[in-house]
């Protein structure tokens, strides 16, 4: 198949695209996570609409199972207390509205209570509400003269902490922050949420780490709040994040076991075992714990008459949930899920970024024209990041369908898009490198084809968070099937082996081993390959055509 001029100009300019966005340093695991679970406030952070205000001051009443917090401060109101202690609770498994309705309770029981003040801080902030946040913060240190010494440290720590937030780039304001909490636990070295917000602190991204992306440096203060309080729900939630990107699974589902053991009524906290549960091959336990949370978020949203897409949580769970469904090969329960969530109202750029799963299910599923009205709507969003990611599925399912004059004016039009959404670019740079690679294969340039997957590959696979690892697995699955379709097999090989290394309990993952070892006429190795995909989807739909295709080849290969 011949190359026409304008379309390889066109990858070009897309090859130079994310050449630049590398030199930039910029890692896109770190910042395409929701605002209110694992986003950054960096230069490129995905934006979040307002909440209503109305919402936030909503009363609400002491709720058992949340976590429990012992964070003693300066208030003449018990109730007033345990409202403010609720209110952290909820801040440390990042249910913003929660904890700022619970601190905004405390403040109708105790208005000179300062801390509350300071807990909304932390609250507008996870909702990247700055104006907001910097007015809760300037009555914290208003009120600072009813506080104790212990609580005056806190509030002037956070203040520096806003500093640095409002000058992301400034190193040294983060800094200045580390050093006064570091100046504050001399004095206050038992104080678990002191190390909490000291553990935060040396996440990668300066002054907004919030528990998710903590490394060795992090674990340590994580551990030592532990000591303090065995039974924190938020310290375990932060260990479990931690131990998940340094890979230690086995660490991270210990943790994530007593996250939903110490907050058990909290969606996220159920959900949190979830993740690594998948990761251990307990599929079917993980799956009861999203669909636990996706009961209690739904109990939450007629309780609370909350619209569903005012909390990040909903679609993230379902977005898990729909992806273990599969995994299993129960596809009718999958894409049912799936398309709930692809049917929210996206209230954040993280969260419609996230949809562009379903354009990719039903690829997979050879229903093409679908994928493209799915992947249409996608372009149809008003945030630069989720048109180009649907200009992008836009080009794939074109290129499948055999249409490569409409698969470059997709491709052209993302690389227009992403031009106009600053630095965030650097967010898809595996997504425009898969695209790449795929076009030289399709357009018989195997060489190069191959050398930008393989790479893009060791990339995809490095990526540790919970949506990363799931999204790593199908979009391998997704490069194999293309290398089978171009003919090149020791590309789909070599994909297929980085599958089963990534998750050998995949079912799919050894269907598609099982057919490189039928091309190589190897009929033991496809034989076995096919019998244990068979196994691992024994709770598959029974019409599922990759089964109905095994037991065909079995027949064959027996013979």
């Amino acid at each position: 198949m011949k190359l026409i001029v304008g379309n390889s100009l066109i990858i070009l300019s897309l090859f130079v695209y994310t050449a630049c966005a590398q030199e930039h340093g910029q890692q896109a695991n770190q910042s395409m996570q929701p605002a209110a679970q694992h986003q950054s406030h960096e230069e490129h952070s995905l934006s979040v609409d307002s909440i209503p205000v109305e919402l936030l001051t909503k009363p609400i009443a002491l709720r058992a199972g949340v976590g429990k917090v012992n964070d003693a401060v300066t208030t003449a109101s018990k109730e007033a207390q345990a409202f403010y202690n609720q209110g952290m609770a909820y801040l440390h498994a990042y249910v913003w509205i929660e904890a700022a309705r619970s601190f905004n309770q405390a403040l109708k029981l105790d208005d000179k209570l300062a801390m509350a003040h300071l807990g909304l801080y932390r609250a507008y902030i996870g909702l990247n509400i700055n104006a907001s946040a910097r007015e809760a913060l300037d009555k914290a240190q208003q009120l600072m003269m009813n506080a104790s010494p212990r609580e005056r440290r806190r509030i002037l720590a956070h203040a520096k902490q806003f500093d640095a937030i409002t000058d992301i780039n400034n190193t040294a304001k983060h800094e200045a922050y580390k050093k006064a909490l570091d100046d504050a636990l001399l004095t206050d070295a038992n104080d678990v949420e002191l190390l909490l917000l000291r553990g935060n602190a040396e996440e990668g991204v300066p002054a907004t780490g919030r528990g998710q992306r903590g490394l060795e440096g992090s674990r340590k203060f994580y551990l030592k709040a532990v000591e303090f309080a065995p039974e924190h729900a938020g310290a375990h939630h932060f260990l479990t994040h931690t131990y998940e990107n340094m890979g230690k699974v086995n660490e991270a589902l210990k943790h994530g076991e007593l996250t939903a053991k110490y907050a058990p009524e909290v969606p996220h906290m159920r959900h949190m075992y979830g993740h690594d549960l998948r990761r251990v091959g307990r599929i079917k336990e993980a799956i009861a714990e999203f669909n636990k949370a996706d009961e209690l978020q739904r109990a939450y949203f007629v309780s609370e008459q909350i619209s569903p897409e005012y909390d990040w949580h909903n679609q993230h769970n379902l977005d898990l949930l729909s992806t273990c469904y599969q995994h299993q090969g129960q596809m009718k329960r999958a894409e049912e899920i799936m398309r709930q969530a692809f049917n929210l109202p996206s209230f954040m750029e993280a969260e419609a970024y996230n949809k562009k799963e379903y354009p990719a299910f039903l690829l997979a599923r050879g229903r093409t024209d679908e994928a493209l009205e799915a992947a249409n709507r996608l372009i149809k969003t008003k945030w630069e990041i989720v048109q180009a990611v649907g200009y992008i599925m836009t080009s794939h399912i074109q290129m499948t369908k055999n249409k490569l004059p409409e698969a470059s004016a997709a491709a052209k039009n993302a690389l227009q898009v992403l031009q106009n959404s600053g630095k965030k670019f650097t967010l898809i740079n595996n997504d425009l490198a898969v695209l790449q690679g795929v076009f030289f294969l399709r357009t018989g340039q195997k060489e190069k084809g191959e050398a930008v997957l393989r790479q893009a590959v060791q990339k995809i696979r490095a990526e540790q968070g919970p949506d990363n690892w799931t999204q790593a697995l199908f979009q391998l699955e997704a490069i194999a099937r293309v290398a089978r379709e171009v003919g090149n097999w020791e590309l789909a090989e070599f994909i297929t082996a980085q599958m089963l290394d990534h998750d050998a309990n995949y079912g799919g993952a050894h269907y598609a081993m099982a057919l490189v070892y039928e091309h190589q006429g190897d009929k033991a190795k496809a034989i076995a390959a096919l019998t244990l995909a068979e196994k691992l989807w024994s709770d598959a739909d029974t019409d599922l055509p990759e089964l109905a295709a095994i037991k065909i080849k079995l027949v064959e290969l027996r013979k």
